[in-house]
Formats: C-alpha cells, structure tokens, sequence
C-alpha cells in the first residue's frame, strides 16, 4: 500500500461516526443476546445502504435483529411474509377502483419502507421474487406505468431457511446477486441461550426507543463513502473477482473444475463498500487488505456457483474461496 494515504475525513467527523457506530452496537446489545455477526453484518448493509440475505434455521432472532436496528435510527420497518400465494402486487402495490370517486387509486404496497424484511424469501414464486428487483436496483417501483421513488434509506433484509426445502423456489443469480451481502446465521452458544432463558424470565428485554435519526444513519453513509481505499487494495479487489471467473489461472485444476460460474463486478463493487464500512467500523479512515479478507464469504458465497461435483465431492464455497483468497498475493 502506498505510504501517502490521502486523509479524507476530519477527525471530527470520525469522532461522531464512532459515536453513532458505538450506539447502535450498544442498543442491539441491550436487546439482542449474542449473535455479533448478524450484528456486524446489519451495520455493514446498514452504512452501504445495501440489501443483505441471511440464512438460517429459525428463530435466531433475525427478524427481531432487523427491527432493532430499524428502531435504533427511528426508521419505518415492513415485513413481509412470503408464501408461495403472494403476488407481486402484495409487495409493490397496485391500482385500487374507489366507487366513491368512479376512478382509480394507487395503493402503494409495503414495500415502501426504509427497512423491509422479505421473511423466507424462497418460498414466494419467482414471480413475485421478481416485484422485488426494481425496487432493489433502481429504488423505485412502476404501478400503472407511473415511478414512484423509493426513500433514500431503502434496504431490503431478505431471510431463506436452508434447511426445510420443500414449497420453496431457487432464488435467480440475478436476484442473488443484488444482495449486497449473504450471511449465515450460527446457532447462539450456550451461555448466550441460558442469557435468553433469564431475560425472557425476569421479563428483562427492554422496548426500544429511537436513540438517532434517519439523518444520523445518512450522515455515517456519507463518511463511509470518504474511506480511502488505495489504488493496490482495489486490484486486489479486482484480481480477486477475477479469480472467480477464471479460477484454473489461480488456482489447482481440482479446486478450479468446481466453479461453474463467477462473480459479475457488483462483487468487485460490493467489496469495495463493505470493506470501506469495515473499516470505519473499526476506527480507521483507510482500508486493509485484512478488511477485504474478512468479507470474503459475505461478499463472494452467493456470487459463486459450484456445479454438481462440488456437492457429490462436499466441497462447500467457502472452501472454494478460501483457495482463491490463498492464491491471491496481499499487497
């Protein structure tokens, strides 16, 4: 890395970033028991006003995650539970006749909302799944051929349960790959779940009220954005993406044969965001490459796809990327 590294962000302004950081891990802390990576990951997703998929068995406490960090920066929460009968027009809305008026009304589905929460995402029809790509590429939905933009703040936290596959549908790599991040969700560790059982026994889970502001959160994606990333982390980056594409220049010929597909450059963008509010994270107005690594599986496990051999051999994608991330020379 260069030693000139070009200071973008006042020291004020990283004084009050790591306030309003430090509140919202304290608030999730005072109402979620554990589970520090889904916390870790909401914030990134939350600073890169990016969408994020999290997978797991339920009742991990995913839904309520979500609804604390809506409620920490007094945003507008929707949830939406996904079956295989829901229509694109249940999430996005549609044209409603009011006989009073004899003329068509619009009626603006949940979907609009700072923080919306697809519950089990893979059980609506990809139809429906679908609604949902407009609104987190372009944020902003089309009812009767008229746009209606979405809030600034717009992040979709989308859930999938990996285990109980029947009535469910494969989500499409190009409704994949607009996930910012994919986070799996561990089962919590023992003392953690005995923490549960006293909370909920002494009636100790505290109801939250707002401790920031939509504007806050605005104000942190702001600085996000000033992190200095330098021009060698960024061919990292880059060769990184690469070796996913053409995995056989990087890596053994038995590792490589289990790609079958690639990340496209929203991995490469992805990366460079998330590693960005890593770094401010973690008190710094530069980015590591041990930032770029610590990102890897959020960033890249939903980008790859493994073909059949991979599942018949138990090669898991994360191993697959921990090959390419070794192959990888740090700058």
């Amino acid at each position: 890395m260069d030693n000139n590294i070009n200071v973008n962000i006042s020291q004020e302004e990283l004084d009050k970033s790591k306030d309003i950081i430090s509140k919202i891990f304290n608030y999730y802390k005072e109402r979620i028991v554990g589970q520090v990576n889904l916390q870790n990951s909401l914030l990134l997703a939350l600073m890169a006003n990016g969408h994020i998929l999290l997978e797991s068995v339920p009742g991990l406490a995913k839904t309520t995650a979500a609804k604390v960090m809506t409620e920490a920066v007094n945003g507008k929460f929707s949830r939406i539970q996904c079956t295989p009968d829901l229509l694109p027009s249940d999430i996005i809305g549609t044209q409603i006749f009011n006989y009073s008026t004899n003329s068509f009304e619009t009626k603006i589905g949940p979907i609009y909302a700072n923080f919306v929460l697809l519950d089990e995402i893979n059980r609506s029809s990809a139809k429906t799944q679908s609604a949902t790509l407009e609104a987190m590429q372009e944020r902003q939905i089309t009812i009767d051929n008229k746009r209606y933009k979405l809030p600034e703040i717009f992040i979709v936290i989308a859930t999938q349960n990996p285990i109980e596959q029947e009535g469910t549908y494969t989500l499409a790599e190009a409704q994949l790959d607009r996930f910012l991040m994919k986070e799996k969700i561990e089962y919590p560790k023992f003392d953690e779940e005995i923490e549960v059982l006293n909370r909920i026994e002494n009636n100790a889970f505290i109801k939250g009220k707002p401790i920031l502001s939509l504007e806050d959160l605005v104000y942190l994606q702001n600085i996000t954005k000033k992190v200095y990333i330098d021009n060698s982390i960024k061919r990292y980056i880059a060769q990184i993406i690469e070796a996913t594409r053409y995995p056989a220049n990087y890596i053994p010929k038995n590792m490589a044969d289990y790609i079958e597909l690639g990340s496209s450059p929203r991995g490469t963008i992805a990366f460079m965001e998330c590693s960005k509010a890593l770094a401010l994270i973690n008190g710094r107005t530069f980015v590591t490459p041990d930032d770029v690594k610590a990102l890897r599986y959020s960033i890249l496990r939903h980008r790859i796809s493994l073909n059949f051999s991979a599942m018949a051999d138990n090669i898991t994608v994360e191993q697959v990327i921990d090959s390419i991330i070794g192959a990888i020379p740090t700058p």
